[in-house]
């Protein structure tokens, strides 16, 4: 049986595509291998968000090349996107999928392969690919962006905004619940646009009301929102609800009301502060997240100042901070930057920032018990799993199904996450991975929450 593996670069929507694709592949008769070095192909899902991203996704192409060179490579995403031209022609590579064709890309590889597939589209539940690599469902129900943010080259690699219909993502959720899937989380590129290309045009509020009802869900979580879309109705939906994961991360990016102009962003600290001091208000045990950039062309030590004293005294508990990287074609690209090391120091500051807000909103939860979804096992509760991006991280990449924690074998310890979105890591844990369960929180460490399994979950989140 040919196999195959899948290293996946940023967002969370590549995340979700990645465990579809998964399914798809499996489904017709490939084996998923989660050591790309023992696969017959590799296929990579690229970011282009930053620098950082692009150059990640270069160095692990050149290392397949070098030591896999009877691999076959299938480049896709937005680094793929906005290079195809040259990358077609690189050695190993069968082929560059764009964007746009995503949705047909296990045919395509099927077809590259030479592959007919033996399966019929089966939906066990113990297949080992999907299963192995992911405890909660990613599910992707919109793609692409019709806004024009002046550093963002994302709308010109993802294309514009376009939603799943409703329909079809209840189906999705009602089959992952069905497959034991107790967490899905939904995912998009700009999430709060949901519905507006639908006829009639519908809204993300709607999809979720539909998403609640099905039965045998667990709980939903969300990926980041758009201030300027979170409405009060909105609001008053998710904050407090106990089939939502109370776990809102916001695009803030900036506080700056000029900086925000010059991002071509409107809203502002005023919009913002009221945002995030109502969702505190409807759901007091809320972690509450935001993406900042720093560095941003023009960016004055006043505006610095004003952007950390917000964050500062803001009821967010985490912050994903990233250095402004110009995005060639980008307006912003062709203004004068802010020098780098300017632009390192802001970004230190603020992730110290962050970890101080978490330790603190993590300390208030010491001695008292959450619920919390199983996300892995045998590793003594160590390492990370990505589903939501790594914190702070501009596109680091890292293998489907990748278990990369220390950790000795038939260890029986397990890592669990809480609805509010933070780990907790636990000697031992009888219930599988995908349960959810009721976790005591006994340590809170700087980087780290440790405590013990007392007993099942709940349906729903806290």
């Amino acid at each position: 049986m040919r196999s195959f593996s899948i290293q996946n670069f940023g967002c969370r929507a590549n995340q979700a595509e990645a465990f579809a694709w998964t399914e798809a592949l499996e489904a017709r008769g490939l084996r998923f291998e989660d050591d790309w070095a023992r696969s017959d192909l590799v296929l990579v899902n690229s970011c282009t968000l930053t620098a950082r991203a692009d150059r990640d996704v270069r160095r692990f192409v050149r290392k397949v090349c070098r030591e896999r060179p009877g691999a076959h490579l299938v480049l896709t995403g937005c680094w793929a996107e906005a290079g195809r031209p040259r990358l077609a022609d690189l050695p190993q590579v069968l082929a560059v999928v764009p964007n746009a064709q995503k949705d047909r890309l296990s045919e395509t590889i099927l077809s590259l392969m030479g592959e007919a597939g033996t399966g019929r589209g089966e939906t066990k539940t113990d297949r080992p690919g999907a299963a192995a690599f992911r405890a909660r469902a990613p599910l992707k129900v919109q793609d692409g962006c019709d806004d024009r943010c002046s550093f963002c080259i994302v709308p010109s690699v993802r294309g514009r905004s376009v939603s799943l219909a409703p329909a079809d993502v209840v189906a999705r959720v009602r089959d992952l619940a069905g497959r034991g899937f107790r967490e899905v989380v939904l995912t998009g590129v700009h999430l709060s646009s949901y519905g507006d290309d639908l006829t009639p045009p519908g809204s993300f509020g709607g999809l979720l009301r539909e998403v609640e009802a099905v039965k045998g869900l667990g709980r939903v979580r969300l990926s980041s929102l758009d201030p300027r879309r979170m409405d009060a109705g909105l609001r008053a939906q998710v904050a407090g609800n106990p089939k939502i994961c109370q776990h809102f991360h916001l695009s803030l990016q900036h506080a700056s009301p000029r900086v925000l102009r010059e991002m071509g962003r409107a809203g502002g600290p005023d919009l913002y502060r009221a945002i995030l001091e109502d969702l505190r208000s409807r759901s007091p045990e809320a972690s509450l997240g935001a993406d900042v950039i720093v560095g941003f062309p023009g960016e004055t030590e006043e505006d610095f100042a004003l952007l950390k004293g917000f964050l500062g005294d803001s009821p967010l508990t985490y912050l994903h901070v990233f250095s402004y990287s110009p995005r060639a074609g980008t307006p912003a690209a062709a203004r004068a930057q802010v020098p780098e090391r300017v632009r390192k120091e802001r970004s230190l500051a603020l992730r110290r920032l962050s970890a101080e807000k978490s330790l603190a909103f993590r300390a208030g939860f010491a001695g008292r018990a959450l619920d919390a979804v199983v996300i892995r096992k045998g590793r003594n509760g160590a390492g990370r799993e990505t589903a939501d991006g790594a914190e702070g991280a501009d596109g680091a990449g890292e293998p489907v199904g990748a278990r990369k924690a220390p950790g000795a074998e038939g260890s029986t310890g397990a890592e669990l996450l809480t609805g509010n979105y933070f780990k907790v890591l636990v000697p031992s844990c009888a219930a599988p991975e995908r349960e959810i369960v009721r976790v005591r929180i006994d340590r809170v460490l700087e980087r780290s929450t440790e405590g013990v399994v007392i007993g099942a979950g709940k349906e729903g989140a806290e």
